[in-house]
């Protein structure tokens, strides 16, 4: 058995913003999703580094290379974003968060890098798992026992993030998974996860085989949700082509 990773992507702005500050990759060994943050320009800017930093990483790597590789990536990143705010002032403050899920080259395995508050979530065999601990206050307040995973999704202050790429030293969350024949993969911004529920996003994972329709669907989600952010979807599959 061969697994090899297929993917796709989609984006949009929303109904309320101006612009649209997401970026995504979605490639056959990467796939990942940036928010950008802290203005238009700069929060376009700061998405869009991360995501070039990663992307050339989507090639054949090796298992035991996997993380090491993904914190390359992020520490470019992070350079990267540190020399665009020295380059000017007006940046200062921008950031990004980043999703990134990298395959190995055998299929046996996968790594997963985050910071921030998009989502990677796992649909294996008709459930759905949310891979991801989201760096946010309200999630902080959640696992203090403070308010309920309920009441975090209309707190007013659930956009505030407690970590993000702004140049500075972080300290992302990576990790390692086994693949499956089967399994789908979601990463998303907040665009999805906020606007839409988990058993929701279940159902259009499980209901619609192809990514394509799959990825529209869910953007179709959010915007009849009400769009108030930009609303960026990767979805990928790991499928066996022996």
């Amino acid at each position: 058995m061969t697994l090899k990773l297929r993917s796709v992507g989609a984006s949009d702005r929303g109904l309320i913003r101006s612009g649209n500050q997401d970026a995504h990759h979605a490639g056959s060994w990467l796939v990942a999703v940036a928010d950008g943050m802290g203005g238009m320009a700069a929060g376009d800017l700061a998405s869009t580094i991360a995501i070039e930093a990663v992307g050339p990483l989507d090639l054949e790597t090796p298992e035991d290379a996997l993380v090491a590789a993904l914190q390359s990536g992020i520490d470019l990143a992070t350079r990267r974003i540190r020399q665009a705010v020295d380059e000017d002032s007006d940046r200062r403050g921008m950031g990004t968060t980043l999703t990134a899920l990298l395959f190995a080259r055998t299929g046996s395995c996968l790594a997963l890098a985050h910071i921030g508050d998009s989502r990677a979530y796992l649909f294996r065999e008709g459930v759905l798992k949310q891979i991801t601990r989201d760096d946010t206050f309200v999630q902080m307040l959640v696992e203090q026992g403070v308010i309920t995973a309920d009441q975090a999704s209309s707190h007013p202050r659930r956009a505030v993030v407690t970590q993000a790429l702004q140049g500075d030293e972080v300290s992302p969350t990576y990790a390692t998974m086994v693949p499956w024949a089967g399994d789908r993969w979601l990463l998303c911004s907040d665009g999805l996860s906020n606007v839409v529920r988990p058993d929701t996003l279940a159902e259009v994972l499980a209901g619609h085989p192809d990514r394509t329709e799959c990825a529209g669907t869910l953007i179709d989600l959010a915007l009849r949700a009400g769009g108030p952010d930009n609303v960026t979807v990767v979805v990928a599959d790991v499928v066996d082509e022996a």
